[in-house]
């Protein structure tokens, strides 16, 4: 594939993004993983813990993500570069609607800001929690093409 995408291309060229061919066929349990991060991040919301519901429901994005990129044959080694893979292979080709990838960066923001500042509510925990869920089901259509 050549990269239009500068961010991808470094990333590449960085090996921050690595070819791998054994990725199609562990996409499936990927997506699994974060079908499972997602079902924990409900479970602390609804307890009251919305850091860790934030922190979750990013997880449960950021291995959908992985997920794509596996599919693609590729990994990564980065989550910037993860980002920009998804771009390059799946946005710029309008197989995934950006408001997803702009969706795993609004939730790697509210994630950081959770984890290192102690800084997340309960209507930014919700949000994150509706756009996983809608990340994952997108996802599972174009892992299952």
């Amino acid at each position: 594939m050549a990269a239009v995408n500068p961010e991808f291309d470094d990333c590449l060229k960085r090996g921050r993004i690595r070819r791998f061919p054994g990725g199609t066929e562990l996409a499936g349990q990927e997506l699994d993983q974060a079908g499972e991060d997602l079902s924990t991040a409900r479970g602390s919301r609804a307890a009251g813990n919305h850091k860790w519901a934030t922190i979750q429901a990013y997880y449960a994005m950021f291995h959908t993500a992985r997920a794509l990129l596996y599919r693609a044959g590729y990994r990564e080694r980065s989550h910037y570069c993860l980002q920009a893979a998804v771009r390059e292979i799946y946005v710029s080709s309008r197989r995934l609607e950006a408001r997803f990838l702009e969706s795993l960066q609004l939730a790697k923001m509210l994630r950081e800001n959770a984890d290192y500042y102690g800084r997340f509510s309960a209507d930014g925990a919700e949000r994150l929690l509706g756009e996983a869920e809608a990340f994952i089901a997108a996802a599972r259509g174009l892992i299952t093409e």
